[in-house]
């Protein structure tokens, strides 16, 4: 008889009761008899094993979406405690951003009685994040953060995030996901606006990576607010996050007599870029302001103090669990995104035009 077929009593075989009179909820055998294969090929198919075929693979996920196995499983996994662990996908890393942000992850995570296991990948390569992805999967976490940016969303990892709740944090979203982020073009407003004001006639970037999101909405949060503000857009000068990349282009900035003012997308490197004009006699702030972003702990105590825009990466943290421990509960709500406000945190790394008349060439 098909799972669709109903029985003597009028009721459908995946929706058949227990003794208790109670509608079962549907389990892995229930998606599998409606696509017509095994459980094991379910398994498979849920995990994201590279050998499922892209036609049992669209029966399975047809059969999930039907029944709603997902989302009462989901609920099922909160209710039992039947792992109460969540898992987070984030990049191979030093950066202090990422170790803060894990900090508030596993923080939040305890405090809800959940354990935290984390996958890491080397790269932002799509079949990277499929294979972090498929192993908290195969884990049995109840819910992912997803800290990478997802430039590209490919089918696997549209799967896979349909089939254990997930939060993002980096911006990207798929149609299943939940996103908790701060909104990156407004760091770059803040960052730029403040330069501006400080009457500086153009403001020169240093960006991160171009296939981070963070990165290209930071770069075009800048160039429009110089566009508003109808003063030119210099080149953008390319970092990788790292205080060596800012190093290689303050050494650039420092040789452009015009340089007066510099956004740099990240502490880190604008580390880099203060100790490279320092190298070059260019003084910070007196010839060249510097304003990065993140406000990691070192930020209030490099010389001069830094001028930067703050990201709560540990409240950023918290809410994502926050966010996720109601989508584990309630999967069928629609994902919202939740936003966190950055704030401009003026130091010493940045004066007023008026006070750089002595800047040398």
């Amino acid at each position: 008889m098909s799972s669709e077929t109903p029985g003597a009593d009028g009721v459908p075989a995946h929706k058949r009761t227990v003794d208790d009179g109670v509608a079962r909820q549907p389990g892995m055998t229930d998606v599998a008899r409606l696509a017509g294969v095994s459980a094991q090929t379910v398994s498979r198919t849920l995990s994201g094993h590279p050998n499922v075929q892209h036609k049992t693979r669209a029966k399975v996920l047809a059969a999930v979406e039907q029944l709603g196995y997902r989302k009462n499983n989901a609920a099922r996994m909160l209710s039992s405690g039947r792992s109460r662990t969540i898992g987070v996908v984030t990049l191979q890393t030093t950066f202090y951003s990422r170790a803060n942000l894990i900090f508030g992850i596993e923080t939040a995570a305890h405090e809800a009685g959940y354990s935290v296991t984390t996958a890491t990948t080397a790269s932002l390569d799509t079949a990277a994040i499929e294979s972090a992805l498929s192993r908290l999967a195969e884990q049995d976490v109840e819910g992912v953060i997803l800290s990478v940016p997802l430039v590209h969303v490919s089918p696997r990892i549209e799967q896979l995030t349909r089939s254990v709740p997930t939060v993002t944090v980096d911006g990207s979203r798929t149609p299943a996901t939940e996103v908790v982020a701060v909104d990156q073009t407004l760091v770059a407003r803040l960052a730029t606006r403040h330069l501006i004001e400080l009457g500086h006639e153009t403001v020169w970037h240093v960006s991160g990576p171009k296939e981070w999101l963070d990165a290209a909405s930071r770069s075009a949060g800048w160039r429009d607010t110089l566009e508003k503000a109808g003063l030119s857009v210099p080149p953008v000068l390319e970092g990788d996050w790292t205080p060596a990349s800012g190093y290689r282009n303050g050494l650039v900035l420092g040789k452009i007599p015009d340089v007066t003012a510099v956004f740099v997308a990240s502490d880190e490197m604008a580390f880099g870029v203060i100790r490279a004009l320092h190298e070059l006699g260019r003084r910070v702030p007196q010839d060249i302001s510097v304003v990065g972003v993140d406000d990691i702990a070192l930020a209030e105590y490099c010389s001069p103090s830094l001028t930067t825009v703050a990201q709560p990466f540990a409240e950023m943290g918290g809410l994502a669990v926050a966010h996720l421990m109601r989508y584990i509960a309630d999967p069928a709500a629609t994902p919202e995104p939740a936003s966190v406000e950055p704030v401009l945190v003026v130091r010493a790394s940045t004066a007023a035009i008026e006070s750089s008349a002595a800047r040398q060439p």
